[in-house]
């Protein structure tokens, strides 16, 4: 019996030194593929005649060259829950582009779970300051900087009624909030990927362009929702346009802005009843939000109805059995075109003779994506540095293994 437990003892030793090995030794070699950095160990391949899996492996598929790919990194409300983060959405090109609209509380988690090559992950596109919309913002200034962003990030908003409300004022607050973090970080992270740009512009601009690069054309136009400030994107790329509509009433310049879309994505709220019996609300304040600051169901169908997408994705719904059913009869009441009701993690691949919708599997632990030969190359000054006080405090029981030689 002795004999047999050193025997599974040494098996064991020895898998998890080939563990530590192999898992934590750092790659000899970028695993680039099409100028995009790729986790080792996945090889992308290409998708010939839409012949697509039933589910999505992120990083197993090379996107072509007029392709796009729209991943839902959260759908749910202002309070997440394990399921549904609070809003965001991932678009990625086939030209090697990648959009970010949104990014509320709990998304960085679902972003992380597909991970990305962060370096190419460096713009925001925000509908609005909700904490539901940009709540991450900062998880994702310093979480995409330590796992490979070595650029600055940048984030397009709009002003506000007032310059304390508008986009340059929450980045300017976000630097000052996380600046003792930020402080911490500076010379062991790249010095660039620790700053934030802000692009702030007019919200009553109406289908303004906002950003145009690389083919790439992306437009604004004013939503209504509580206060002044909030927008709507269009993006469109080679013949494709994808709609993001923010939080919004509905609204004329959707209306006439969102058509032609591949992908209409519009806010599809759950109707006063619902949303009362859930959140325990009277009927007064359930109506007010569900209707005069949201989409009901019965409107976002009127919406898509007018507006005509290829597709119609509804999101900002609480995922459960009744809730879903619930809201999705409510829009077939006044809409019968395709229709997908958003839930994390679902993917969409659009080209001009397809569009596919699908579930990303993902681990729920990761490793980190990996960072490239330009990130480890790139400048690092200043490294952050405690007081006389707190050195002295260091325990004279340990000494810390030398520091390695730099490549």
């Amino acid at each position: 019996m002795m004999l047999q437990l050193k025997l599974a003892f040494s098996v064991l030793a020895a898998a998890a030194l080939a563990f530590t090995s192999s898992a934590y030794a750092a790659p000899e070699v970028d695993n680039v593929v099409d100028g995009r950095l790729f986790p080792q160990g996945r090889t992308p391949a290409k998708i010939e005649n839409h012949n697509y899996p039933t589910t999505y492996y992120p990083n197993t598929e090379l996107l072509g060259p007029e392709e796009m790919r729209i991943t839902a990194l959260g759908t749910g409300m202002p309070n997440p829950t394990k399921n549904q983060a609070s809003i965001s959405y991932l678009v990625e090109l086939g030209n090697g582009d990648n959009f970010i609209f949104d990014i509320g509380y709990g998304a960085m988690a679902n972003m992380f779970a597909i991970r990305p090559d962060f370096s190419k992950f460096d713009k925001v596109f925000a509908s609005h300051l909700h904490t539901d919309h940009v709540g991450d913002f900062a998880s994702l200034l310093v979480g995409g900087w330590i796992s490979g962003r070595y650029t600055p990030l940048h984030l397009y908003g709009a002003s506000g009624s007032k310059p304390e409300l508008g986009t340059k004022a929450f980045v300017e607050n976000t630097r000052k909030t996380w600046a003792w973090d930020i402080a911490g970080r500076s010379g062991a992270l790249p010095d660039a990927g620790g700053k934030i740009v802000a692009h702030e512009f007019d919200f009553k601009g109406v289908n303004q362009v906002v950003y145009e690069k690389n083919g790439v054309v992306i437009r604004s136009w004013p939503a209504i929702h509580v206060l002044d400030g909030s927008v709507s994107y269009g993006l469109e790329w080679k013949g494709l346009k994808f709609v993001f509509g923010g939080d919004t009433y509905p609204n004329k310049w959707y209306i006439e802005y969102a058509k032609g879309a591949d992908v209409a994505s519009h806010e599809l709220f759950a109707p006063p009843e619902l949303l009362a019996k859930m959140f325990g609300w009277d009927m007064n304040q359930a109506t007010w939000v569900a209707t005069r600051i949201h989409t009901s169901p019965s409107a976002f169908g009127k919406v898509m109805s007018a507006v005509k997408p290829r597709l119609a994705v509804g999101y900002h719904s609480i995922q459960d059995i009744i809730s879903t059913v619930a809201i999705n009869d409510a829009v077939r009441k006044t809409y019968q075109g395709k229709l997908a009701i958003a839930t994390d993690l679902m993917v969409i691949n659009v080209t001009k003779d397809n569009i596919e919708v699908r579930l990303a599997i993902v681990d729920d632990n990761v490793n980190p994506p990996g960072a490239g030969t330009e990130y480890m190359e790139a400048a690092r000054t200043g490294r952050a540095t405690t007081s006389r006080f707190i050195e002295e405090g260091k325990w004279k029981g340990y000494t810390p293994p030398p520091m390695p030689k730099k490549n």
